[in-house]
């Protein structure tokens, strides 16, 4: 299917030409047919001669009417242009082909209307020239009457070769902008839309933006026919589970969950050259009209902030208008959906260079360059890649797309801010996750992390970084206090001392914690501490004893107290080693459990 949006100045009959080519009454409210003139959008559809399914979205030429105008024209890729040949060019026909010029529309047929009422050669003449420099300059034109049928036929061709060189939507995912919501008795909430790409299937799951609200499709409509799934670009009515009608409103769109970035924050391209902006404008993009604040950034750039979210790509196209006026300001590109803030001093002409530097604005190794580091998820949600496969020439380290550049010089740093917090930390080597983040500037700690396994002076584990070779500095009197409890441990392993032990040796929490993280000593449970072999050394104890075996049992192999007994097999559960059978017993898992387990 092939959608084309009507565009011409009120009462140039668009209604009656799509009437003529479809045999389907477009204007769907009693007011609109009994006055002669639409209000709202219409759609009606046809089938050419070759098969050829192309609906149209009559849209309202009268000039109170451009906000529901452009809501029909904004999802379309391409346009019946009508002008009347007793009238010729018309004010509302140029602010039409204004907005379509802004959207870049080039695809389209300029059918002269009336043709049985005037010579329409002189409103053809008229209509190439006012169309010169546009982009719907140099489009195939013919007259027609709807009245006498005269030139129809050659209408539906003109359209059908039209249609035939339009370009296929950009991305697979699923975005509907919603131009109409109902309830039908025995069916629910109903929306009707442009599916401007993506397939949309019977039971999907889809994401009503910018509402945040998760809905099943229950049916489909295309062309009043049921099926089971309808793909871009197409008219679409999907009748939906778990929404009501007043959840839903034009300029709402059904998107595939996680392919689209809702934003508020847009920096965009001006599409025209404009002398200034009003610090405030409405942004019509797709069937939704948003109220934006303007911050020109330069001459042909500016940030755009929106009162509502929208679902966007980079690269989507869409229209300022002026809110009083109703006039045509510029017609724009989005080229970031996912700005960064303008801070510092200089930050918006920076970013004005960048943006005029842009030379593919869906480039994924530009934006990753650009970036430094960047979610494969927020690629894909922007509309720079398809999936969130990883880049050839690109770093991936988890979730992360990392530039190259950017990951070598976190390499070089990442040692060097390691080495100076052990040097400023000598009882303390390892340099926790979240102040290697802070030193470095990294998204988050699990990067940090895959940034250190590259180096290999240093290692990584839950706790922190720290060089290979690193050993806590302890002071004298903790050294020798630690020395001490090791000699003891040594002659019976499990014979921890208890709380007063340990601090006549003057081994204070802290201190405690401190040997335990240098890999002095193994902190089994509050209070109790061992050597840091004690794992396997009771594994072996209690390998030796009959299976399955009991606390008491454990104890007496392990030569010790219930106090340590208890937590070593506490520990030895966690770790998987041991395994309850019962309330009462124990055994040990065999190696290849224990192997396949870790």
């Amino acid at each position: 299917m092939f959608v084309v949006a009507t565009a011409g100045h009120v009462d140039h009959g668009k209604s009656a030409l799509v009437r003529g080519l479809t045999g389907m009454e477009p204007d769907r409210w009693a007011e609109e047919q009994s006055r002669g003139m639409t209000i709202d959008l219409g759609f009606a559809w046809t089938t050419t001669p070759n098969g050829t399914h192309i609906a149209f979205v009559d849209v309202p030429g009268h000039q109170r009417f451009v906000t529901n105008m452009l809501a029909g024209v904004g999802p379309t890729p391409a346009v019946l242009l009508v002008v009347a040949a007793d009238q010729g060019w018309r004010q509302q026909t140029a602010e039409h082909v204004a907005a379509l010029d802004a959207l870049g529309v080039s695809h389209g047929v300029l059918a002269i209307t009336r043709a049985d009422l005037a010579d329409p050669a002189a409103a053809l003449a008229q209509a190439r020239a006012e169309l010169s420099g546009t982009s719907l300059d140099g489009i195939e034109a013919l007259p027609v009457s709807a009245v006498t049928r005269s030139g129809l036929p050659e209408l539906a061709d003109a359209l059908q070769r039209m249609v035939a060189q339009l370009h296929p939507p950009k991305t697979s995912a699923v975005r509907l902008w919603i131009d109409r919501a109902f309830s039908a008795a025995g069916a629910g909430t109903i929306v009707t839309g442009t599916l401007q790409s993506g397939t949309i299937r019977t039971g999907d799951e889809l994401l009503v933006a910018p509402a945040g609200l998760m809905v099943q499709v229950r049916s489909l409509q295309t062309l009043k026919e049921t099926v089971s799934e309808a793909s871009g670009v197409a008219r679409v009515a999907v009748n939906l589970r778990r929404v009501r009608k007043t959840q839903l409103r034009r300029g709402y769109a059904l998107v595939t969950p996680g392919r689209w970035f809702c934003s508020d924050l847009i920096d965009v391209v001006l599409c025209q050259p404009v002398e200034s902006l009003p610090r405030e404008a409405t942004l019509h993009m797709g069937s939704a009209a948003v109220s934006s604040q303007i911050r020109p950034i330069g001459p042909h750039a500016a940030r755009l902030q929106l009162r509502t979210r929208l679902p966007l790509h980079v690269g989507d196209r869409g229209v300022l208008r002026d809110p009083g006026s109703a006039r045509i300001l510029a017609g724009i590109v989005a080229v970031d959906v996912a700005p960064s803030p303008l801070g510092r001093r200089g930050a918006a002409s920076r970013r004005a260079a960048e943006i005029e530097a842009i030379s593919d604005i869906v480039d994924p190794f530009a934006e990753v360059r650009r970036r430094g580091v960047v979610r494969a998820s927020q690629l894909v949600a922007t509309g720079h890649l398809e999936t969130t496969t990883t880049l050839s020439g690109v770093v991936a380290a988890g979730e992360w797309l990392v530039d190259a550049s950017t990951w070598e010089g976190w390499r070089d740093r990442i040692q060097d801010v390691v080495e100076r917090w052990e040097a400023d930390h000598p009882l303390d080597p390892v340099m926790p996750l979240g102040a290697v983040v802070s030193a470095i500037g990294l998204p988050d700690k699990p990067l940090a992390s895959s940034v250190a396994r590259t180096v290999p002076v240093l290692v990584a584990d839950a706790t922190g970084l720290r060089r290979r070779d690193a050993v806590a500095d302890l002071p004298p009197p903790l050294a020798e206090a630690i020395e001490i409890l090791s000699q003891r441990l040594r002659q019976n392993p499990f014979a921890a001392p208890d709380v007063s032990e340990l601090a006549a040796l003057g081994l204070t929490d802290r201190y405690l914690a401190l040997a335990t993280k240098a890999g002095r000593l193994l902190r089994v449970a509050q209070g109790v501490y061992l050597l840091p072999d004690a794992v396997s050394e009771s594994t072996h104890c209690l390998a030796r004893i009959p299976q399955p075996f009991t606390t008491s049992e454990a104890r007496m192999a392990l030569n010790t107290s219930r106090r340590v007994a208890i937590p070593i097999l506490e520990l030895l559960d966690q770790l998987r080693i041991t395994r309850r059978v019962d309330t009462s017993h124990r055994v040990l898992r065999p190696t290849g459990d224990i192997d396949a387990d870790q």
